[in-house]
């Protein structure tokens, strides 16, 4: 059970004994008329609800007795997870049902070949009786809760209609004449139990497919790690009794077992799990490392600065168990039809009997036609058709570093043709670099670059950090200065040796009238290309002589420009939103590659919701891709927003997708996954919607017998399973 730490709480909880889509309404209609519950989605795939209701000290036992009371097991999140068990699991009562139903085909089989192996009728009751009421126990089980609950489902249909088949054996066998042999029914009843169960089996053993990104990332908690004491000894303790601030000793080639800073030593780490970049990342320290990641050849102390729900690895899983316990608007309507499908089945079923016997047909004849109609429909596959292909969608993207915390989000973002973009920090590095120096003509520039890092050394400011990075490139030492003073939205000044001097902005220098000369020139042409401007002056016996220009620029990612192009190429209308001038944002986007028409300038971070609603309001679906505090807004805004990773948690919040790096490609790849699953999504539905079309008249018709539709029953299921399970050989696209 997970509750989270504000009203309303949630549920999740496991749900035992679901067959098909109406198994899926009857629970969520019977959790909702619990007082206190306001929302309930059930998932035929994960056998899983997820309840959200009013905080009350007996809901949870409440609503696990109205899953019992509905006829169903109420299961623990943990049990309910699918292990990684023999792909031969749960195979025993398929086997049984096999061999008890052999003998009972094989001589139709020889009726073929001009053989007349048929078993006696005591034989063939012998054989298929405990296949009908012992492996087929389950399939009673079921139906009479269903029954009592005055609806139908998957299991209802079966017993009823191998029912029907074994008691006309039944009839057929006592009622016969003696030393005849009539010709009976019980390998039909038989063979569709088995094939039932076989579709059944198969099907756990496609779903335990579709689960397997989420096992995946719970296996990535490591099961001890070693803590250091004190004294420098190390102790090995369980994770889970690890504290915020521990320090932790991670050895070459293990996995970091908690989210933490790196205090000694340095190594290379493969983050590929969490964020799908193959390429091992360098780790210093002072750099965060994250819990699940594989350390490689340095061994390293760490402080822990995240522990249980809080760390990544745990929003991450979250994040997958979110998505894919989530139902897509697409799957309200396969509910909507379900609720009402099993009733008009059996009505179907009790018209074919009644129109066979109108035409002149025998009651054996229009019993099997009427069996076949009930066992044909089993409405399995739409049942399975939408949370299968979710699963598998949401699975394969998490693992390429794209999370998708809603279904919403995922069947949206196939729609999307615009995609507007943050600059700073979303298609630029974030960081400034100090792209210009010049000097003035009675100035050294590498002596006026010292002042300046000098005079920058003691400032966090993005500007001065550019300045010094700048200056240890060149190889220079960095002196610290004296009586340093701050100017709070200016600069600074300070004396370096016997020398004063003042570092700030231009419009600073503008207020205390500094005359820039010859430099004027330098500064127009730098300002015109979108470059933040600073000045580095002396103060001396005739005024404030300026001393060197210094420009400033963000950089873009590496890839982006490629990644807009590979964006336009789908047809897809790029934007990007800056609160640059229009300068500064024109030049940026010209390095993208983007037009005057695609760059938003001068948008104040309150506004950028605003531009995303006029984007909206001209009939377009928006995507907003962010990864700031101010983007949260506009990220909420948009139809479908996307959060880097690489973010703020308020951004990841707000968003329905998280790119767990800050690799714009992405944004193209979680378009791409979505438009993959939806399709996915559309094709299982037509299979399902369609079998069942021209199934149930074929079968109403007399074309197909009791067995061929068990057999086709049991087949769109798997087929609608193994269609999703292709997803999972989708791979990021690099252009």
């Amino acid at each position: 059970m997970t509750t989270s730490t504000t009203s309303p709480f949630t549920l999740d909880l496991g749900v035992g004994g679901m067959t098909c889509a109406s198994c899926v309404s009857r629970v969520e209609k019977a959790l909702k008329k619990v007082p206190g519950v306001q929302d309930a989605t059930v998932n035929l795939a994960t056998e899983s609800a997820r309840v959200v209701y009013a905080p009350s000290p007996q809901m949870d036992a409440q609503i696990r007795r109205a899953v019992r009371n509905a006829g169903y097991e109420p299961v623990s999140p943990e049990e309910a997870m699918p292990e990684d068990l023999s792909p031969w699991a749960g195979f025993a009562p398929v086997a049984i049902g096999l061999l008890l139903s052999a003998p009972l085909v094989v001589p139709m089989l020889g009726d073929l070949f001009g053989r007349h192996w048929m078993l006696p009728a005591w034989q063939q009751f012998l054989l298929a009786t405990p296949v009908q009421f012992i492996l087929g126990a389950r399939f009673y089980k079921a139906g009479w809760h269903a029954l009592k609950a005055l609806t139908g489902n998957m299991d209802l249909l079966v017993a009823i209609g191998t029912s029907a088949g074994w008691g006309l054996s039944m009839w057929l066998w006592l009622s016969a004449e003696a030393d005849t042999m009539p010709h009976l029914y019980f390998e039909a009843s038989a063979v569709v139990v088995t094939l039932v169960l076989l579709g059944k089996w198969l099907e756990a053993r496609a779903k335990r497919q579709t689960t397997a990104a989420i096992r995946a990332l719970h296996a990535l908690r490591p099961e001890v790690a070693h803590v250091l004491q004190g004294s420098g000894e190390e102790v090995d303790l369980p994770v889970a009794e690890v504290l915020l601030g521990d320090r932790l000793v991670v050895r070459p080639g293990e996995r970091i077992p908690m989210d933490g800073l790196l205090q000694e030593g340095q190594t290379q780490v493969d983050e590929s799990m969490l964020t799908g970049e193959p390429l091992p990342v360098t780790k210093q320290p002072g750099d965060k490392l994250t819990g699940g990641s594989i350390n490689g050849d340095g061994r390293v102390v760490l402080q822990v600065s995240a522990v249980g729900s809080e760390s990544v690895l745990a929003h991450i899983i979250r994040l997958v168990e979110d998505a894919q316990a989530a139902k897509a608007p697409i799957q309200r309507l396969v509910d909507q039809v379900s609720a009402v499908f099993v009733p008009v089945v059996l009505a179907i079923g009790l018209l074919t009997l009644l129109g066979w016997l109108a035409a002149g047909a025998g009651m054996e004849t229009a019993l099997i036609h009427a069996v076949a109609v009930l066992v044909i429909a089993c409405p399995c596959a739409l049942g399975l058709a939408t949370p299968a292909a979710i699963m598998a969608g949401t699975g394969v993207a998490a693992k390429n570093g794209i999370l998708i915390k809603d279904a919403q989000a995922l069947e949206l973002a196939h729609k999307v043709d615009t995609v507007a973009f943050d600059k700073t920090g979303t298609l630029t590095v974030g960081r400034p670099r100090l792209v210009a120096f010049i000097a003035s003509a009675d100035a050294d520039e590498a002596a006026q670059l010292a002042v300046a890092a000098s005079l920058q050394s003691g400032s966090e400011h993005p500007l001065a950090r550019a300045v010094v990075a700048a200056a240890q490139e060149r190889g220079m030492t960095v002196a610290q200065p004296d009586g340093l003073r701050a100017v709070p939205g200016r600069g600074s000044e300070g004396e370096v040796g016997v020398r004063s001097y003042l570092i700030g902005s231009r419009r600073w220098m503008d207020e205390l009238g500094v005359d820039l000369g010859a430099l004027s020139v330098d500064a127009q042409r730098l300002q015109g290309e979108g470059a933040t401007l600073a000045l580095l002056v002396e103060r001396t016996t005739a005024g404030l002589s300026p001393r060197a220009l210094m420009a400033f620029a963000d950089e873009p990612k590496d890839g982006a420009r490629q990644a807009l192009a590979a964006l336009r190429a789908r047809g897809i209308r790029i934007v990007m939103i800056s609160g640059d001038n229009q300068g500064a944002a024109l030049a940026m986007g010209a390095r993208l590659g983007l037009g005057a028409d695609e760059v938003m300038a001068e948008v104040l971070p309150g506004d950028k919701a605003a531009k995303v609603a006029e984007l909206k309001a001209g009939g377009h679906t928006v995507v907003m891709v962010g990864d700031g505090v101010n983007d949260a807004p506009a990220l909420a805004a948009a139809d479908v927003g996307m959060a880097m990773g690489t973010g703020t948690d308020v951004a990841m919040h707000a968003a329905g997708i998280t790119l767990m790096r800050g690799d714009v490609a992405l944004v193209a790849g979680a378009l791409d996954i979505s438009h993959r699953t939806v399709m996915k999504i559309r094709q299982n539905l037509f299979w399902a919607f369609a079998y069942n079309v021209a199934g149930i008249p074929l079968a109403a018709l007399g074309f197909l017998s009791p067995v061929v539709a068990g057999a086709a029953m049991a087949l769109s299921s798997v087929s609608v399973i193994s269609n999703a399970l292709l997803l999972k050989r989708w791979k990021l696209k690099r252009d």
